[in-house]
């Protein structure tokens, strides 16, 4: 299951950007991870410290 960055938490930190392996996520107004790039491997939700990312629903 892909991870999904809840935008309205989002500090736009720029950590999950740093430590995605895969190049997932994009910055701008809002981070998006793109669901057909995650590996699913979680380390974005893990290092984000406003705790904005999560496990798709």
């Amino acid at each position: 299951m892909a991870y999904k960055i809840d935008p309205d938490k989002c500090v736009a930190c720029g950590t999950c950007i740093d430590e995605c392996p895969v190049g997932a996520i994009s910055a701008g107004d809002v981070y998006v991870i793109d669901p057909s790039a995650c590996s699913e491997c979680g380390t974005c939700a893990d290092v984000c410290p406003a705790e904005a990312i999560a496990p798709e629903a």
